[in-house]
């Protein structure tokens, strides 16, 4: 017995680049028919919203309950980079993402991630070698080879890296890029490697440049990086160029909105809404061969309806014809999944934190609101009982990062401008090998932080005094299969918590989470110590005045 359904309103051909009044026939989960014709209808009917590069990990949901809350926003797919959990759980980590998307009605579109682990210079739990890319390339769910940051490997021809494009061209699956700042002739070499996209454009100068080698850009607005401003001007000259995404999107800001904020905020600017909704939805089905629907007849039925193109508030969304998502809920059910992890760092106790002054000045991480990059200071540092501790008076507190795939001494550093007066913070999404990571004014809340994840093998806590806050994160230390809802209310109350410590960073848990990022200049702490990102090696805690 076939299903039949009927819409009308405002129909927006993306395509066709026009709106006309008419009807959208739906049989079997495909569309059948468009007929223009009037209709007593003002509402409008458009197709599904594409996130075109995001990592589902960094909203601490898996798949299935990410979908949950996009649908509400007229999220139909992503184009999902599994980075993260690849590299705590590698191959499985990556299969399990698949495996979960597919159990809701929502399009997910993988990539076989191309640098696991980022760097040799931490611990991850897994290596995805070459053998293990063609494995995740030859799979038909697997639509792209994700992001190769490690862009001097391929300016100097690395040999691993090579291997890795060919195996791409090998299967017809198009190269995703990250390389921030490359111009000239590095981004024409990089280009001509079989690299496709960017989304680390930080102007429209550097923009345009790729554009001109054939790069298309997406431009990113999520949680932690925001580039719309300074290129959203790209839609008025390259609208066929450009995508747009949100790269990684917390749970508290997943529930305000999605890919329908970003379109609202292009039209506000004065961007023509036809190619607002074609970066968000043609190009990207178009760059990555995706089976996303356009309101064209034989199309999948994924669409949305929605009150206006200006606010674009989400009535209803439709996925093959299914309705998963009406007046701000989703009518998708939540899965009981599994908690695959990793997890094998053992407690630890305030002296294993202690460090003995072995100079007159330390390197000191300064923190950068809003920033991936941080600076380095030399400071005197504050001794007690030979023991070099948190200074809260000068916000220089102690920083750890805890191996937690096998028993390990932490690292101990120091970082500027988390601003506590008291209490502790740790986290094991910690980019991009997720070990724990945590900062304090003490040793012994450091040490009570990281205790509470080692207790639920991943997540986020937060020590004050005799109250303790921690939200599990079961699968691989980044996601939790509670429901999203919840997740994301509990995230909120825990951050907002942390500013009752003293910082006046606007996003904390993520400004620690990338305090571990090596690839990010100038001075990070990775499991295995300190490290200098503008020589790429490991450098002392300690200097001595000459």
């Amino acid at each position: 017995m076939s299903n039949e359904n009927s819409f009308s309103g405002n129909i927006v051909d993306v395509v066709n680049q026009r709106i006309f009044k008419g009807t959208v026939y739906v049989k079997d989960g495909k569309i059948y028919s468009v007929i223009e014709e009037p209709v007593d209808s003002d509402v409008y009917i458009m197709p599904g919203f594409i996130d075109a590069h995001i990592h589902i990990e960094s909203s601490m949901l898996i798949p299935s309950e990410f979908a949950r809350v996009a649908v509400t926003h007229g999220t139909v797919a992503t184009v999902s980079d599994p980075h993260e959990i690849a590299n705590v759980l590698g191959i499985d980590g990556v299969k399990f993402m698949i495996e979960n998307g597919k159990k809701v009605p929502f399009k997910f579109y993988f990539g076989a991630p191309s640098c696991v682990p980022a760097t040799p210079f931490e611990t991850s739990g897994a290596v995805l070698g070459v053998k293990e890319t063609e494995e995740l390339l030859k799979m038909n769910e697997v639509k792209y080879l994700a992001e190769m940051m490690n862009f001097p490997g391929v300016l100097y021809s690395d040999e691993q890296v090579m291997q890795k494009l060919a195996i791409a061209k090998k299967y017809n699956k198009v190269i995703d890029g990250h390389a921030p700042g490359l111009t000239g002739e590095d981004a024409e070499k990089y280009a001509r490697a079989g690299i496709t996209t960017d989304h680390e454009c930080f102007t429209i100068e550097e923009a345009l440049e790729k554009i001109k080698y054939g790069i298309k850009i997406q431009i990113r607005e999520g949680s932690a990086a925001k580039n719309f401003d300074a290129l959203i001007d790209l839609l008025d000259i390259h609208p066929d160029m450009v995508m747009l995404c949100s790269d990684d999107k917390h749970p508290d800001d997943l529930v305000k909105g999605h890919m329908n904020l970003i379109a609202t905020r292009a039209v506000a600017k004065g961007k023509d809404v036809m190619r607002v909704l074609r970066c968000l939805t043609l190009n990207p089905k178009k760059h990555y061969s995706l089976d996303v629907g356009l309101l064209q007849k034989g199309d999948a039925a994924d669409f949305i309806i929605v009150k206006d193109l200006k606010n674009f508030n989400v009535l209803a969304t439709y996925i093959d014809g299914v309705l998963v998502a009406e007046n701000g809920k989703p009518h998708i059910e939540s899965i009981k999944e599994k908690q695959p992890n990793i997890f094998k760092a053992e407690f630890l106790a305030a002296n294993d934190l202690q460090i003995k002054p072995e100079g007159d000045l330390i390197r000191v991480i300064e923190a950068i609101d809003g920033q991936l990059i941080t600076n380095c200071l030399l400071e005197k540092p504050k001794i007690e009982n030979n023991n070099v501790v948190s200074d809260t008076d000068r916000d220089i507190l102690k920083m750890v990062v805890l191996n937690r795939y096998i028993k390990a001494k932490p690292a101990v550093g120091f970082i500027k401008n988390f601003g506590f007066k008291k209490g502790a913070i740790a986290s094991t999404v910690a980019h991009d090998s997720h070990n724990i990571i945590a900062v304090g004014a003490s040793d012994e809340e450091i040490v009570k932080a990281i205790n509470l994840l080692i207790e639920s093998k991943g997540g986020i806590s937060l020590v004050d005094g005799s109250e303790n806050s921690s939200l599990p994160l079961p699968v691989a230390g980044l996601m939790s299969t509670e429901d999203s809802f919840a997740v994301a209310s509990q995230y909120e109350n825990i951050n907002n918590k942390v500013k009752e410590l003293g910082t006046r960073l606007h996003s904390p848990y993520m400004t620690l989470s990338f305090m571990a990022l090596l690839v990010i200049p100038d001075l990070k702490l990775s499991d295995l110590g300190l490290f200098d990102g503008k020589r790429f090696s490991f450098t002392e805690l300690f200097v001595k005045k000459s």
